[in-house]
């Protein structure tokens, strides 16, 4: 424990596997041991499915029942066949003349039930015809030892198979494999996470070895249809490869909360409130055998274990890892926010840098300048032909006062400027009255656009602005 708080702090304490009695007991669909908890009922006329393949069926049966129909085959078959041999002497009348040394009977030996008996185990188990034997001159008996043989041969391969199967099935090498009691949430690479423990006991490798999990939990569809629970995978990193496990030493499992996951809008307190099982799968080839093995465990909403991490189980001895397995299951305390992933990102985006006041006006002035360029262009094109050879032949130097002037200066030098330099100096009396005409308008035209550029400075050199007027003024016609 020492250890463990100089290593990740005094604020987290370890916590050791639930108690069973601290836990709200409920019906599992899968046991921690991996027993599902489903039983078939009311199957009517398909229980006949089940002798028309009995070798499974036999299989699959309890090793108490297997034992028993083992012994009952067995018993039943040496006493029919030794009754056959039994009723062949008697029918024969060899049981009335066995010790009688001129007459050759079917089964030499045999005059009564245990000597007939003992006759069909030597058969049976070849152990040697050495004082009863059978005789060319019977038969009868020649064909019900070929048929001892045969269905021997056939009682022999069936049910030998099967115990032979049933011994070699890897359901114990499953026993090896262990699963974390309890389930923890908590954040890895700052994103939160559901994650468990898996380890292997054996030095024997399961080749492999995959991992899947289930999420059991019942749901109504939109449309009003209830499903009683509903099986939803979890992804486990079966998009990055991160299901194929090298199960040399325990792993941690991990579920990345997202978007996509079931998950994403469990908090800490909803948790309390919510009903679902973790059913978790994992798959793999044993090394020794090449048999496939399966190993099943669940997780109930109560053996889920919010903001907690595992304690680490691997140390570096001397020249090798050494794997602590009675921390396994232990758990420690760790600053985990309460909040479920959809709260977070919600919270994020509403404290986002990029919806505060500050960058909402500079988008607003930079939308509002953009568009005050734009109306003054479109204004320069509305202007009469003799004003536009004006502008279009001083259009240089009001870009090379933009270039001499400062960024208050580059505001001040637009089409509105130019237009009040124009008012400051009215226009002498000419002959040509429809120049002042177009010129009214043009100036009822310049206040609609003064007013969006009515807030900008004027630039802070005076001096410089009235000597641009003087050369404006030199410049211009004789009518202007």
């Amino acid at each position: 424990m020492s250890t463990v708080r100089r290593k990740f702090g005094d604020e987290y304490q370890a916590v050791g596997p639930a108690r069973s009695g601290t836990r709200r007991e409920r019906q599992r669909f899968v046991d921690k041991n991996g027993r599902c908890n489903v039983q078939h009922g009311n199957l009517g006329g398909e229980s006949s499915r089940y002798l028309s393949d009995l070798f499974t069926t036999l299989v699959d049966l309890k090793w108490r029942w297997n034992l028993l129909i083992f012994l009952l085959t067995y018993t039943v078959a040496w006493l029919v066949m030794a009754s056959m041999w039994w009723g062949i002497a008697y029918l024969r009348g060899d049981l009335h003349r066995a010790h009688d040394d001129t007459y050759s009977p079917c089964v030499a030996n045999v005059y009564n039930f245990p000597s007939a008996f003992l006759f069909f185990i030597e058969t049976e188990a070849t152990i040697g015809y050495g004082h009863r034997y059978i005789t060319e001159r019977c038969p009868e008996g020649i064909v019900l030892f070929l048929f001892q043989s045969l269905l021997g041969s056939i009682v022999d391969a069936f049910l030998i198979g099967c115990m032979f199967i049933k011994m070699s099935q890897p359901k114990k090498r499953a026993e090896t494999l262990m699963f974390s009691h309890a389930a923890v949430v908590s954040q890895r690479d700052g994103k939160l996470c559901l994650m468990f423990r898996v380890g292997n006991l054996r030095n024997s490798h399961m080749v492999s070895a995959q991992i899947r999990c289930k999420l059991i939990k019942s749901r109504q569809t939109p449309e009003g249809e209830f499903l009683p629970l509903d099986q939803c995978e979890l992804d486990v990193g079966f998009g990055t490869g991160a299901d194929q496990l090298f199960l040399v030493s325990p792993l941690t499992i991990c579920h990345e909360i997202n978007s996509k996951s079931p998950f994403f809008c469990l908090s800490q307190r909803s948790l309390r409130s919510e009903q679902f099982e973790i059913v978790v799968i994992l798959e793999g080839i044993v090394e020794t055998t090449g048999m496939t093995c399966q190993a099943r465990t669940s997780y109930t909403e109560d053996e889920v274990l919010w903001g907690h991490r595992f304690l680490p189980v691997m140390s570096l001895e001397d020249g090798f890892f050494r794997v602590d397995y009675s921390q396994f299951h232990a758990t420690f305390e760790v600053p985990t926010p309460p909040y479920s992933v959809k709260e977070q990102e919600e919270n994020l985006s509403l404290s986002s840098p990029l919806n505060s006041p500050g960058n909402n006006n500079k988008t607003r002035r930079e939308q509002v300048c953009s568009l005050d360029c734009i109306d003054t262009a479109g204004e320069k094109n509305k202007l009469p032909f003799k004003l536009q050879k004006i502008n279009l032949r001083k259009e240089d130097l009001p870009r090379r006062a933009l270039r001499m002037s400062s960024s208050n200066t580059e505001e001040t030098c637009s089409m509105g400027d130019l237009l009040n330099i124009q008012e400051i100096h009215p226009i002498s009396n000419s002959e040509d009255s429809d120049d002042r005409i177009q010129l009214k308008a043009l100036q009822i035209n310049d206040e609609a656009l003064t007013q969006s550029t009515s807030d900008l400075k004027l630039q802070k050199n005076p001096q410089s602005m009235c000597a641009l007027e003087m050369k404006l003024e030199d410049n211009f016609p004789a009518k202007l």
